[in-house]
Formats: C-alpha cells, sequence, structure tokens
C-alpha cells in the first residue's frame, strides 16, 4: 500500500525519551556495593579460613604435647614410687641405728639383713627378751620368702615364722604385701653377746599413700 503526503510536510520522528540522572547514579552505585559486598566477604572467608588453619595446627601441636606430657608424669610417678620405697628402707634402717641399746649386735644383724633381702622393709620391730616381732612390707610374697631364709642364713635367729602376709594398698602405684613374722634370737648368739635389757625398737609408720597415675 503507497502513502502519499499530500500536506507536503515532513511526517515528524517520535521524540526519545530520556533516562533519568539519578536512576543511573542509583544503578552504578548499587553495582559498586554489590561489588565491594563481594570483596569484603572473600577477604573475610580467607581470614577465617586461615584463622581455622592457624587454630587446628595449635590442637594438634597441644594434643602432641600433652602425650609427650603425659609420659613424662607417668615416668615421673614411678621414680617417686620407687624413691618412697627405698627412702623408708633407709629410714628405718637408720632408726634402727639411733635406737641401739643393749641389743646393738641384734639390730645391726636385722638392719644387714633387710638390706640383703631384696624389695623388703620393716615398719615395726620389737624384742621382748630373746622373742623377736616384726612387721614391714614387702614388694612381693616371694621378697618375704627371701627375708626369711635370709634371717636363718644369718644363723642369729631361730624359729623364725611367718604370721600372715596379705597384699595392701599402702602404695597404690607399687605392689606390696604387708607381713608380720616372729623369731628368736638363737642360743650361740646370745652366749657371744653380753645379756641386754628387753628393748623396744622403733616404729616407723609408713609415709602417706600417694594417688595412681
Amino acid at each position: 500500500m503507497i502513502r502519499i503526503n499530500l500536506l507536503g510536510q515532513a511526517r515528524p520522528r517520535a521524540a526519545k525519551k530520556a533516562v533519568p540522572l539519578e536512576a543511573t547514579v542509583q544503578v552504578v552505585f548499587a553495582i559498586v556495593a554489590l561489588l565491594v559486598a563481594a570483596a569484603i566477604l572473600g577477604i573475610t572467608y580467607y581470614q577465617q579460613r586461615s584463622e581455622l588453619e592457624r587454630t587446628n595446627a595449635k590442637i594438634a601441636s597441644l594434643r602432641a604435647e600433652k602425650a609427650s606430657l603425659q609420659q613424662i608424669k607417668q615416668e615421673v610417678d614411678r621414680f617417686e614410687s620407687q624413691k618412697g620405697v627405698l627412702q623408708q628402707r633407709i629410714d628405718v634402717i637408720e632408726a634402727l641405728q639411733r635406737n641401739r641399746s643393749g641389743g646393738q649386735e641384734l639390730l645391726q644383724m636385722v638392719a644387714d639383713t633387710v638390706v640383703r633381702a631384696d624389695s623388703v622393709w620393716l615398719t615395726a620391730f620389737d624384742r621382748t627378751g630373746n622373742a623377736i616381732n616384726m612387721e614391714g612390707e614387702a614388694a612381693s610374697i616371694d621378697a618375704v620368702a627371701n627375708f626369711i631364709t635370709q634371717l636363718k642364713r644369718s644363723g642369729y635367729f631361730d624359729n623364725v615364722e611367718i604370721k600372715q602376709a596379705v597384699e595392701n594398698d599402702i602404695l597404690p602405684s607399687v605392689e606390696t604385701y604387708g607381713f608380720s613374722m616372729t623369731a628368736a634370737v638363737s642360743q650361740s648368739s646370745r652366749a657371744a653377746q653380753p645379756k641386754a635389757q628387753p628393748t623396744a625398737g622403733p616404729q616407723v609408720p609408713l609415709p602417706p599413700a600417694k594417688g595412681r597415675s
């Protein structure tokens, strides 16, 4: 279809609508804000991830250190237990030496026998006439038997008899057995020494028991 312009005038063109400047600025600001927010989130994520990795590494290091310290603590507890046993034996021997009287030779023989008997220490000792009562602790039943053997071999004691030997918990970190026994000074020993008045040996208490590791 052909259209003819009879008026002879140019046809007016439709005017373009202008975009408001304010709307353009808002769009730009929105885009910039999104970019800034994305950058902040990225930086925060990286920092938090780095902090998490450092924290995990520190936790692993502390766990390793704790395991090492636990092993050291167990060794220390073991040595403390051994020290307590040895110190108890030394204390009893020293107490026997300090309390020597007419039965000096007897006390010396008991002390020497305790030293020869492995893992045995006395906690009480008394003498009435020629009868002797002893109480003590040992690391095992075999140690008690060895002590009895040493007493008999010394030639200083007769009628060595064990009254009881039971496991106890006086030192929780070390297996110990409490025992009590009786003996009599041998005839040959009485003839070789001057007659002594009845003496009471030292009553040496055990140290307070330590807790387990």
